[in-house]
């Protein structure tokens, strides 16, 4: 599945960067780019505080989940299915944040899909 970008025109698009309720996405459109800027001179909405733009959050899941992990490095969590299935999961997975890993029953971190794969474990479907 691949990513996908809205465009808002019109009264709501408006509404949502007047009020800076939203980013002007500007690698899509630079609809919005003016009204944007000066809502972040002005310190309205999402500017009164220090935000990070919803692409920039995403774009590194990957570093804040491996200083999380307790492998140094190796985000990657191999899980254990009820049924027994091997299953790894990266930060990018739907389910990573309730993936809870159990190394005394043989859960275990991997620093990336290859070795994962080389350990037999699979990525989760859908």
């Amino acid at each position: 599945m691949g990513q996908f970008s809205v465009t808002i025109y019109g009264a709501t698009g408006s509404v949502l960067s007047d009020n800076q309720q939203a980013w002007a996405f500007i690698r899509y459109s630079e609809d919005y780019m003016d009204i944007e800027a000066s809502a972040r001179e002005a310190g309205l909405g999402i500017w009164q505080a220090e935000a990070t733009p919803p692409w920039e959050y995403r774009a590194n899941r990957w570093e804040r989940a491996a200083a999380a992990s307790p492998r140094p490095g190796c985000p990657i969590k191999g899980n254990i299915s009820s049924e027994g299935e091997r299953i790894y999961h990266t930060p990018w997975s739907p389910n990573y944040g309730q993936t809870v890993i159990n190394e005394e029953s043989g859960e275990r971190w991997f620093c990336d899909e290859a070795e994962a794969i080389a350990a037999g474990w699979r990525p989760p479907r859908g």
